[in-house]
């Protein structure tokens, strides 16, 4: 059995992830069975200098050298749940120790294949008001809106000052829900849980729209990958893997 990398920038969204991928594991190969995951992280206080000046160059070597030491440990691919990292792992460079997910092509895929065709996007500033779901979303035929600059603020720094800390509070909640709400009538009908802490605060249960929580798709991604029932991931970081099959 193929053996996972976790190439993880931040704690909550990674810690979700690997659990994901074991109970996935366990739904679909049995109990207490899962592939066998290797996790690496570089503090992301290491990076958070880099990311307000927009040097996504120095963030990707960081990214890189925990690629280096997955694919070290015999890692067969990696999956990085955090959506706004991929928008350094595509910055350009040497091509990654070892190949990996593209996270929005995952999250567009299954839009696609869940017939959605305006989806909503919540995430880091950077990550909303990036190309990173624009172009998954335009190469898999979907529409896509964001929310207000001042609901993007306040997404932005719910994210950094709070769900990234553990920290999940009932009017954040609250505020995300209104936020979904007004994406519905806007026009769509999903939103992609584009930061991988916001299913620690929105759950399916809660939210207005119909959600794609990226983390668990990015599991899901990689249980498929490892089950052969998806093709073997061959994107090794710069420009983006475009997928051509619904759902990866």
């Amino acid at each position: 059995m193929k053996h996972v990398g976790i190439l993880a920038h931040s704690a909550e969204g990674s810690a979700l992830c690997y659990l994901s991928l074991c109970h996935g594991g366990i739904r679909r190969l049995g109990p207490h069975r899962h592939p066998d995951v290797t996790l690496d992280v570089i503090s992301m206080g290491a990076s958070m200098e880099d990311w307000a000046r927009g040097d996504y160059a120095a963030i990707r070597v960081r990214l890189a050298r925990s690629a280096q030491r997955l694919a070290a440990a015999g890692c067969d691919f990696f999956i990085c749940p955090d959506n706004t990292a991929h928008l350094a792992l595509e910055a350009g460079g040497e091509p990654l120790a070892l190949p990996g997910l593209h996270i929005s092509e995952v999250v567009a895929g299954q839009a696609r294949q869940r017939g959605f065709r305006t989806v909503g996007v919540l995430g880091t500033r950077w990550l909303m008001e990036s190309t990173l779901y624009p172009c998954a979303f335009d190469a898999h035929g979907l529409d896509h809106r964001l929310p207000s600059a001042d609901d993007r603020a306040l997404i932005d720094r719910a994210i950094f000052e709070e769900l990234c800390n553990g920290v999940f509070k009932e009017p954040t909640r609250a505020e995300f829900v209104r936020i979904i709400v007004d994406l519905a009538a806007r026009g769509c009908d999903a939103v992609v849980l584009g930061c991988t802490e916001i299913p620690l605060l929105i759950s399916p249960e809660i939210s207005p729209l119909p959600t794609l929580n990226s983390t668990v798709l990015l599991a899901e991604a990689a249980l498929d990958a490892v089950l052969g029932n998806a093709p073997a991931p061959d994107w090794r970081g710069s420009a983006p893997m475009r997928l051509t099959s619904p759902g990866g």
